[in-house]
C-alpha cells in the first residue's frame, strides 16, 4: 500500500490540497477559489462554511485524482491565512459570523489607540 502526505493550504484566494508520495513528489492536487466578501471599504470576509466545504472538496479531488483512498493518507499538514479569525458556536458547531480575514482593517482605530497607550513590551507580554 502506498502511503501519502496530504498538504492543505487554506489561502486568502483559494483552498488547495496536494498529495505527495514519501519522496515528496507531487502526485495530485485539487484547488477551489474562495469568494471574497467585501461588505464595506476595508472589510474583508470569507464564508467559513465555504472554506470548510471547499476544503472537503479539494481533499476528495486530490485523493480521487491519485486513484487513492483516504486510508492511504499517512499524514496531513495544514497552512492557513495568517490571522484570519472565525468564531464557532460551541452548541451547533456553526460559525457565528463570516471569517474576518487578515487583510481586514476595521479594527485599525482600536489598534492605533492601543499602540499610543502601551509600549511594545506590553503587547509582547500578552501574546
Amino acid at each position: 500500500m502506498t502511503r501519502y502526505v496530504l498538504a492543505i493550504d487554506n489561502g486568502t484566494t483559494s483552498t488547495r490540497a496536494i498529495l505527495f508520495d514519501h519522496n515528496a513528489n507531487k502526485i495530485s492536487s485539487g484547488q477551489k477559489e474562495t469568494t471574497q466578501i467585501l461588505p464595506k471599504p476595508g472589510w474583508v470576509e470569507h464564508d467559513a462554511l465555504e472554506i470548510w466545504n471547499n476544503t472537503r472538496e479539494v481533499i476528495n479531488d486530490a485523493i480521487a485524482s491519485a486513484r487513492a483512498n483516504v486510508t492511504d493518507v499517512a499524514a496531513i499538514g495544514i497552512t492557513n491565512q495568517r490571522e484570519t479569525t472565525v468564531v464557532w458556536d460551541r452548541a451547533t458547531g456553526k460559525p457565528v459570523y463570516n471569517a474576518i480575514v487578515w487583510q481586514d482593517t476595521r479594527t485599525t482605530p482600536i489598534v492605533e489607540a492601543l499602540a499610543r497607550s502601551h509600549d511594545p513590551e506590553w503587547f509582547r507580554s500578552k501574546t
